[in-house]
């Protein structure tokens, strides 16, 4: 483990990873290879100026399906490297694989990571007892922190209720990054567990703070980090009307990220400001510049307005 203590966030006693993270994008030079200047160039700015206590590295937003172990190593180890002891850094090791996902987790460990990712097993599907089973098994694998990633839409099952319940009794199973959309059935796991419940969709950000979440892992926070900082901070601080007024404002870019796929649209912006993101991998392709050309107009927008 690194000499990072736990825990960076607004306050004392935040949570273990903090409560701004962003699911960072992959920069891929010209020939295809990952950037790894540009990658530390962008942990960096992401750290310093859009002030997040935490990043994912290796997750889907930074298109692993496609990059093999020894770059997510790489990748992994230039940004530990850049951003230090600043922030947290949690690295994305799932796969439909437990064997893999366990060669991941240890590599991740050696490479200076914070903690690990660890979504549900995809496409596979299997059946409950097992899918426990995997969690634990890769929680016990190394000593760091694990947030289980629920995302049905893409891993095609839930976590259930129960299993969360379960899961959460372990030490190092210690929080949730939530895309599942059931504010209800995360306020019974909150209260019942402890978890920490990260929102895995911008947007539900305060929703979830509502019922007992404490933060986000975002895609539009490589843009919008500052907005959602307010967020956190006004539901800290106990002043609703602000934190609603804050999301207000913001929501139109919290859900314009999703016009088309995340990692897409966020590279594509990122270069249209002069950033060398590069294109993404196959399968994914190019932005439509209709598509481009709204979330620019979008993000203007935002800049010109003002958190009150």
């Amino acid at each position: 483990m690194t000499s990072k203590p736990p825990g960076s966030g607004f306050e004392e006693g935040s949570p273990v990873f903090g409560r701004l993270l962003t699911a960072m994008v992959t920069p891929f030079d010209s020939s295809g290879k990952i950037n790894h200047p540009e990658a530390a160039r962008l942990a960096v700015h992401l750290v310093e100026e859009l002030g997040h206590d935490g990043l994912v590295v290796n997750g889907t937003t930074g298109e692993a399906p496609t990059t093999d172990d020894a770059e997510k190593r790489a990748l992994l180890k230039t940004v530990v490297s850049a951003v230090g002891d600043r922030a947290q850094i949690v690295a994305g090791v799932g796969t439909f694989s437990t064997h893999h996902t366990i060669e991941l987790a240890r590599q991740a460990a050696d490479a200076g990571s914070d903690g690990l990712l660890v979504v549900t097993p995809y496409y596979s599907r299997p059946p409950v007892d097992a899918l426990e089973d995997h969690f634990s098994t890769v929680a016990d694998a190394t000593d760091l922190p694990c947030m289980l990633y629920d995302i049905p839409h893409r891993s095609g099952i839930p976590i259930p209720e129960a299993t969360l319940m379960s899961l959460g009794t372990h030490p190092r199973i210690v929080a949730v990054k939530d895309a599942k959309g059931d504010a209800v059935s995360s306020s019974a796991v909150i209260d019942a567990t402890g978890l920490q419940y990260y929102a895995g969709d911008d947007g539900y950000l305060l929703p979830l703070m509502a019922v007992g979440g404490v933060g986000v892992v975002g895609t539009s926070t490589h843009f919008t980090g500052p907005h959602a900082r307010a967020i956190i901070e006004a539901h800290l601080e106990g002043d609703p009307a602000l934190a609603v007024s804050r999301h207000a404002r913001v929501l139109p870019v919290f859900r314009g990220v999703f016009a088309t796929q995340g990692c897409m649209l966020v590279k594509a912006a990122l270069n249209a400001q002069g950033w060398e993101m590069g294109a993404c991998r196959p399968p994914m392709g190019a932005v439509a510049s209709g598509v481009l050309d709204d979330f620019m107009h979008l993000l203007e927008e935002l800049r010109h307005g003002n958190i009150s």
